[in-house]
């Protein structure tokens, strides 16, 4: 069995807020022992000298969609785990199952959402499930199960009778169910609650709570009255109130909508992991396509960014669930992997502190979802770790200057990971071979 051992480097404890100088001798794919300074170290093993650097978990983006083109980014990026917010579990098959060590994040995923008619997504497909029929929601949530899917994802256009219908089931099983209502027009975040939904994607549907009538889709001239530059502290406050009640989590996602509103000044610095995205031309194309109706997506669906930064500390201040996560690759510019660290700077803009943003994306992250196997460093814990150069403690933006990644045990330079990005051919190869296999199971 492998052994590592990273000596002399600064463990950030971020469960207890310390930091401490230690040696982590990791056996196979877990942390074997946590070594003080003043301890003995084992011999004979391969061992790294951290001396100068920090050490943190592997990151958790809560939000995002993979696909196995761009998965290296993730852990490049130093994110080991993702939580993949919608898709379709078989189509994830191939990252699923790849060992601890992959160069490739751990995936906790949804499978199809469920919509309501006529399907934001257009009409079912592998990718989404519509329906009005609340029978036929329990039926898809039983086969989401059948599947391996992680959680319940709902989408906005759903009905009130669909969303009881498919909470009610996906409890039978234990199943934590999540609902994006960002263009909702009928159920608000705090129907959602009422209902029995737990995950409250984007901070969606409290402007429709706070502003009745309003939604994305409607003409936005006949809101113009909403200040949302300065948006109703009040209210907010109301809101979150009525939300805690229901022990709701939020995972705001701030970043999509923050590099909208700030187009053409996007957040994008350099580094070798953004300058990659440059060979993935179908996501450069799509974000090139989105910028065409910018002025479209930061009046209509952008706008709404400043809410959500003062939803998510107005709800965390009050004791609530608030995670970090990037909906990569929506919208524009939302790099994967990358796209975290910025969110962790907005949580630190908004009020967090440094330890509070980097829990956001650890330890609070991996107990939101029940992965007691992550999130911290820990003996007995998966050794999934991020070696930095500078004290992420003192400035959050040093998160992004990583020396090298340690996933399930296996230790990567950045480089490293990033060559093993497949080609677009292997990908469409993948994709083709899953649909012909969805088309030939007939799943409606």
């Amino acid at each position: 069995m492998k052994q590592l051992l990273i000596k002399n480097g600064t463990i950030i404890d971020v469960e207890n807020g310390v930091s401490f100088i230690g040696a982590i001798e990791i056996e196979g794919n877990k942390i074997k022992r946590m070594i003080k300074q003043s301890d003995a170290l084992p011999e004979g093993i391969e061992t790294i000298d951290a001396q100068g650097k920090y050490i943190i978990p592997g990151l958790i983006d809560m939000h995002c969609h993979v696909n196995e083109r761009y998965a290296p980014h993730f852990v490049a990026s130093g994110v080991t785990t993702i939580r993949n917010a919608a898709g379709n579990v078989l189509l994830l098959q191939n990252l699923m199952q790849k060992p601890d060590d992959a160069p490739t994040p751990r995936v906790y995923a949804s499978d199809r959402m469920i919509d309501g008619t006529p399907g934001q997504w257009g009409p079912t497909s592998y990718g989404n499930f519509v329906t009005d029929n609340p029978e036929d929601a329990r039926k898809e949530v039983r086969r989401q199960v059948e599947v391996g899917a992680n959680f319940i994802k709902l989408y906005g256009w759903i009905k009130r009778d669909v969303m009881a219908a498919a909470v009610d089931e996906a409890k039978k099983y234990n199943m934590e169910v999540a609902c994006d209502l960002m263009n909702s027009k009928d159920l608000t975040a705090l129907d959602a609650a009422e209902l029995g939904v737990t995950w409250i994607e984007h901070a969606s549907g409290f402007a429709q709570e706070m502003y009745k009538g309003w939604s994305p889709l409607e003409d936005q001239k006949e809101w113009s009255h909403i200040n949302w530059d300065h948006p109703d502290q009040v209210k907010i406050n109301e809101l979150c109130e009525k939300m805690l009640v229901h022990n709701v989590k939020l995972c705001p996602t701030m970043v999509v909508f923050d590099q909208s509103m700030q187009y053409p000044n996007i957040w994008s610095p350099k580094n070798n992991v953004i300058e990659s995205f440059g060979t993935i031309n179908n996501l450069i194309d799509e974000w090139n396509k989105n910028i065409e109706h910018i002025d479209s997506i930061k009046s209509r669906t952008a706008v709404i960014n400043n809410l959500t930064k003062m939803i998510a500390k107005t709800y965390y201040d009050m004791g609530g669930t608030v995670v970090a996560g990037t909906d990569t690759p929506a919208l524009i510019f939302t790099y994967a992997g990358m796209a975290l660290h910025r969110e962790l700077e907005l949580f630190v803009e908004i009020g967090f502190t440094e330890l509070e943003a980097l829990q956001a994306a650890t330890v609070n992250a991996a107990k939101s979802i029940n992965l007691t196997y992550i999130g911290t460093i820990q003996e007995g814990k998966i050794a999934d770790l991020v070696i930095l150069n500078n004290n992420p403690l003192e400035n959050i933006k040093h998160t992004q200057d990583i020396e090298f990644i340690v996933k399930g045990g296996k230790r990567y330079t950045q480089d490293e990971i990033l060559s093993n990005i497949p080609s677009e051919e292997e990908v469409n190869h993948s994709i083709q071979t899953f649909m012909e296999k969805w088309e030939a199971a007939s799943v409606d």
